[in-house]
């Protein structure tokens, strides 16, 4: 089994998102190539994130709040590995 701190980043981003917000659906989409030589690009093809999520815990929450739930999440990624992250959160109804 892989240590999550040295996992991949798109694996570290699905397991906290998993773990934190249960999803019913979840795509992390490495975006990082589109960015190659670009601020913020480290040379190592895992800068730029995309998430898409779908959870119950994002129900009657606003946009920003369920930004923030995403950004809470993944905390520390986003001060140390992660340069930009693009996120899609919807409750399941929508």
């Amino acid at each position: 089994m892989t240590d999550i701190t040295t996992a991949p980043i798109a694996d570290q981003i699905s397991a906290r998102l998993t773990q934190a917000l249960s999803p019913t659906h979840l795509d992390v989409i490495n975006e990082s190539a589109m960015h190659r030589g670009h601020l913020g690009d480290d040379g190592t093809g895992e800068s730029h994130f995309r998430v898409v999520i779908v959870a119950p815990a994002f129900a009657g929450q606003s946009r920003v709040a369920r930004q923030r739930m995403v950004n809470h999440a993944l905390a520390d990624l986003l001060s140390e590995r992660i340069h930009a992250l693009a996120i899609s959160a919807k409750a399941p109804e929508e």
